[in-house]
């Protein structure tokens, strides 16, 4: 497992413990202070809010862009605490990762029910990796042959 795949892995576990913990209900920066403060715990290193310039004709800008939380130096991560993501949500992140030179990050909406149903990976040329699971879309029918 590389390095930023290993990233990936413990803000996922992190989501789900903090998201296990409180269910859907807060605010978007509770949610990222405990989420910020899990990745801590495993040695990761989390900056939080901050500010994303952007450069336009050699002039650099620094008008309210901010991440999240910025992962490792690699991993931007997004935090929603809305009734539904929208395509724009994606359309930032994608922006986001472009303008800091990102492969990787997350869009976490924690306004649900099960986190698993909120969390989106989201890759900026980054060849994703295969799933050594296989889904079985009904694993009973296999069952009753």
């Amino acid at each position: 497992m590389n390095d930023i795949e290993a990233i990936a892995k413990d803000i996922v576990d992190a989501a789900y413990k903090v998201h296990k913990e409180f269910g859907p209900g807060l605010l978007e920066t509770a949610y990222q202070q405990c989420h910020a403060y899990e990745l801590r715990k495993r040695g990761r290193q989390v900056l939080t809010e901050l500010k994303l310039p952007i450069i336009y004709d050699g002039q650099e800008f620094d008008d309210g862009y901010r991440i999240d939380e910025f992962v490792d130096n690699l991993v931007i991560i997004e935090n929603k605490t809305v009734e539904g993501l929208l395509p724009i949500h994606m359309a930032q992140r994608i922006t986001y990762l472009k303008l800091k030179g990102c492969k990787l990050g997350f869009l976490i909406n924690w306004n649900v029910k099960l986190i698993k149903n909120g969390s989106t990976r989201v890759a900026n040329g980054l060849v994703e990796p295969t799933l050594p699971i296989k889904f079985i879309k009904n694993p009973w029918r296999s069952l009753r042959a």
